[in-house]
């Protein structure tokens, strides 16, 4: 089968929306509101969906991996943003080295775990 693909976009969860679409603007989406329920966060050409939905085995059980092109700068922006200062339940982890690169970790207030990564 040939894909065509021009995009993935995963639909993840909000324990509280409002303060997951805050948390996402922070951290430099670009939000585009779709209704009372849903947004849909940009970065470049990609995206994913936030839904006004919670489900606690779901959102504890969903990882996203972006990958970026430089891990120590990012790492340094989010330590600036302070989001675990300004979010309750947010943790950032810091850079682990990897045989295929390196990565950092960051969760979202609601639980979604964010894997910044950087292939080498």
């Amino acid at each position: 089968m040939k894909h065509n693909a021009k995009s993935i976009r995963p639909f993840i969860g909000a324990k509280n929306f409002e303060t997951s679409r805050s948390f996402y603007r922070d951290l430099g989406f670009e939000e585009v509101t779709l209704g009372d329920s849903m947004s849909v966060f940009k970065s470049g050409n990609m995206a994913f969906y936030l839904q006004n939905a919670y489900v606690k085995d779901w959102v504890d059980n969903t990882m996203i991996f972006m990958e970026i092109d430089d891990v120590n700068r990012f790492y340094d922006e989010l330590l600036a943003l302070d989001l675990p200062g300004k979010y309750e339940n947010v943790r950032l982890t810091p850079i682990r080295v990897e045989s295929w690169g390196k990565e950092c970790f960051l969760h979202d207030p609601a639980g979604i775990l964010w894997h910044f990564g950087e292939f080498s």
